[in-house]
């Protein structure tokens, strides 16, 4: 368990950060972005919570915001062989639980017959922009996985919860009743 009785340390005043092994990089470096924004879905996820407050969708971003939290730890400690603390990792149990939801909750939309535009009800639309979010956390862990290991099931949670996002998204709009989709070439 963690135990955190002092909230600033004065260790990134030049613009570094500690990683989980403890080797100092700039706070600019890909790592530190990448789990950054992953800080920042579940940062959004957090006002989507505050619309689903008692519903058992809320139940769902709860668990993926504690899944988050899981997989900065996993982003911050780079891989190495023989560690002397096994770090935290993001599991493919993780993964296949967020396919099972995903699968259970589209099975009671309707097909799409156009892209949606992120809105609705405020918990929607919340949840687009922690997909958007979570895109770019995604974008952001392929590249660092192209400069140094990445753990697999990692940037596959990733694929998968901006995928569980939108279908909870459409589901929280009266499963897809209160979708607002994308008429192409409406304006011109």
């Amino acid at each position: 368990m963690v135990t955190l009785t002092r909230i600033y340390t004065r260790g990134g005043d030049k613009g570094q950060t500690s990683l989980g092994d403890g080797r100092r990089v700039a706070k600019h470096d890909l790592r530190v972005e990448a789990y950054g924004t992953v800080d920042e879905a579940n940062a959004v996820i957090g006002l989507a919570r505050l619309h689903t407050a008692g519903t058992p969708e809320d139940a769902y971003l709860s668990r993926i915001q504690n899944d988050l939290f899981d997989l900065g730890a996993d982003l911050c400690t780079p891989e190495q062989e023989a560690p002397p603390y096994p770090p935290l990792r993001i599991v493919d149990a993780q993964v296949t639980r967020l396919e099972q939801e995903i699968d259970a909750l589209n099975a009671e939309l309707a097909p799409l017959s156009s892209f949606v535009l992120p809105g609705g009800t405020p918990a929607a639309a919340y949840l687009h922009q922690a997909r958007t979010v979570t895109r770019r956390a995604e974008r952001l862990v392929a590249a660092l996985a192209e400069r140094e290991p990445v753990t697999p099931a990692a940037f596959k949670y990733l694929n998968r919860l901006s995928d569980f996002l939108f279908v909870l998204s459409r589901y929280v709009n009266g499963r897809g009743a209160g979708d607002v989709l994308w008429v192409p070439g409406a304006n011109r």
